[in-house]
């Protein structure tokens, strides 16, 4: 699997083979068992203190969340690319939401911003339900 690939194209195609050898789990719970493994490993890295060993497990965490797009035959880049698009369009609608309220985004509080977070995801499953 050539290097020059991104992380991510590269991590797909690196489980593809080991799964066609058969390392791979028998379905997709298997992957996120691994997943909610890798997870709590990053937390007890980010408990203990060490920054470091916290990040090795965020590159576990984003393997097996990678398999897990394999195993449900998606790629796993246009799967990031269409979440940036949705975490893009949403963030502006908190962003216009603060401006119509003529309050500058630095001073509104987290919970202020979730709470237009939360009406834009409303407002887009209400028009695709529409």
């Amino acid at each position: 699997v050539p290097r020059t690939l991104p992380a991510l194209s590269r991590a797909a195609k690196l489980s593809k083979r080991a799964a066609r050898v058969g390392f791979d789990w028998p379905d997709s719970k298997g992957v996120i068992a691994k997943i909610r493994e890798e997870l709590a490993e990053v937390e007890e890295a980010l408990d203990a203190g060490d920054q470091q060993h916290a990040q090795e497990e965020v590159g576990d965490l984003l393997f097996a969340v990678t398999n897990l797009a394999r195993t449900l035959n998606a790629d796993p880049e246009q799967c990031l690319r269409t979440t940036n698009a949705k975490f893009e369009r949403r963030f502006r609608y908190v962003e216009g939401e603060l401006s119509a309220a003529q309050r500058p985004l630095t001073e509104a509080s987290l919970d202020e911003m979730e709470a237009h977070w939360q009406a834009a995801k409303a407002e887009e499953k209400q028009s695709t339900h529409s």
